[in-house]
């Protein structure tokens, strides 16, 4: 693999892991319109590897608070229960996350081999950001965040291992469509990413039979590491604004590209 095609898929990566645009569905087209071989595992394992150095070193303060609420539940000293319950319901909304990758991961990935069909779900990815432009901005804070929240998001994250839906797009505006407040939306969306992509990493770790171009890999992973802290940087602003709904219009044209050409 060549340093240009490193940069290329590492800024791929890093843009579309975090961005409402679905990073599955950006490898079908690419793969679909320049005939281009899937990268090699160990390649995309450094590649996500570098996206969640991104995440937590961007939600350092938040994965700290989940810690130490943790910490002051098992050694019974001093009280953190934002960090506690925070953490109970990523675990909760990890859980149907988790069941249906397991059950559905086969089916799933059976849409990588159907462009179009990957273009539809881009506009429904679109159409589903599109809404959250009615969404209220004083929505519920964490203390009044409920099970049900956290299981639907959930949710919403386990249908995003479908190619052409976004995984930040479905959990965003999930969360949204719930009366969360944009704040917490997007906090919950990136730190229940981070169980998902470590998932992720693990499995594609263990079909790795073997380590080649090390450096090559490494200098992926350097990109979309930094490409994924602006990404994540930019992408709270856009949700604190209430203007998530915008990258609606990228969805539709770039679902639209791939109906009519691959």
């Amino acid at each position: 693999m060549k340093i240009s095609q490193a940069i290329f898929l590492g800024i791929i990566q890093g843009l579309t892991e975090f961005l409402p645009i679905s990073s599955s569905g950006h490898l079908v087209f690419f793969q679909s319109l320049f005939g281009m071989k899937a990268p090699q595992l160990f390649f995309d394992v450094m590649l996500h590897f570098g996206t969640l150095l991104a995440v937590l070193l961007y939600f350092r303060k938040d994965i700290s608070g989940l810690l130490r609420g943790i910490g002051s539940t098992v050694t019974q000293r001093g009280r953190n229960e934002g960090g506690m319950i925070l953490f109970i319901w990523i675990l909760v909304a990890s859980l149907p996350t988790g069941l249906m990758g397991i059950l559905f991961k086969d089916w799933f990935e059976s849409f990588f081999a159907q462009p179009k069909t990957v273009g539809a779900m881009l506009l429904v990815t679109g159409m589903t950001l599109w809404l959250t432009r009615w969404t209220k901005q004083e929505g519920r804070d964490l203390t009044k965040m409920r099970w049900m929240d956290a299981l639907l998001i959930g949710v919403a994250q386990g249908l995003a291992i479908i190619p052409g839906i976004s995984r930040s797009g479905a959990t965003i505006s999930a969360a949204l469509f719930l009366g969360l407040n944009r704040q917490l939306a997007g906090r919950f969306s990136f730190l229940l990413s981070i169980p998902a992509i470590l998932a992720a990493t693990v499995l594609e770790l263990q079909k790795v039979d073997s380590v080649s171009e090390i450096h090559i890999a490494s200098f992926g992973a350097t990109i979309a590491f930094l490409i994924g802290l602006l990404s994540l940087a930019f992408l709270m602003k856009v949700i604190q604004k209430g203007t998530l709904h915008h990258f609606s219009y990228y969805c539709w044209g770039f679902g639209m590209l791939m109906i009519l050409i691959v």
